[in-house]
């Protein structure tokens, strides 16, 4: 009886691999969930101020050319439209540079689950 346990055999040793090869996958799993669950939320609050900063912004560039296009045109005539027009594509670059940057920081990656799947890639071949 104690040469079986202290011996288990193949069976034994294939059983024990199996039993920690599922906890790993399981770790695994379990932090790609987490870090998925801290992706989702920061996917939802930047689409929402997104979505909020383009109502405000159409809102302020609606009312600031209409007062900036009745104060200059006597001035300016036509030429108001186009400084009004480079203006807002200037701001409209700016913001998407702004989510390019946050994008390329990793605000919507999984570094510690890559990391694992990496080590764990490495530690099999």
């Amino acid at each position: 009886m104690e040469t079986q346990n202290a011996h288990p055999g193949l069976l034994g040793g294939l059983a024990g691999i199996a039993r920690n090869l599922f906890g790993l996958i399981t770790s695994r799993i379990e932090l790609a969930a987490v870090e998925l669950a801290l992706i989702r939320a920061n996917l939802l609050k930047m689409a929402a101020l997104f979505a909020l900063g383009v109502i405000v912004a159409f809102f302020a560039v609606g009312y600031w050319t209409a007062l900036l296009v009745f104060v200059s045109w006597d001035a300016l005539g036509w030429k108001i439209l186009l400084i009004v027009a480079l203006g807002c594509t200037v701001i409209a670059a700016a913001i998407l540079f702004y989510i390019r940057s946050m994008i390329s920081k990793g605000a919507l990656s999984m570094p510690a689950t890559m990391e694992e799947l990496r080590n764990d890639q490495d530690a099999l071949l």
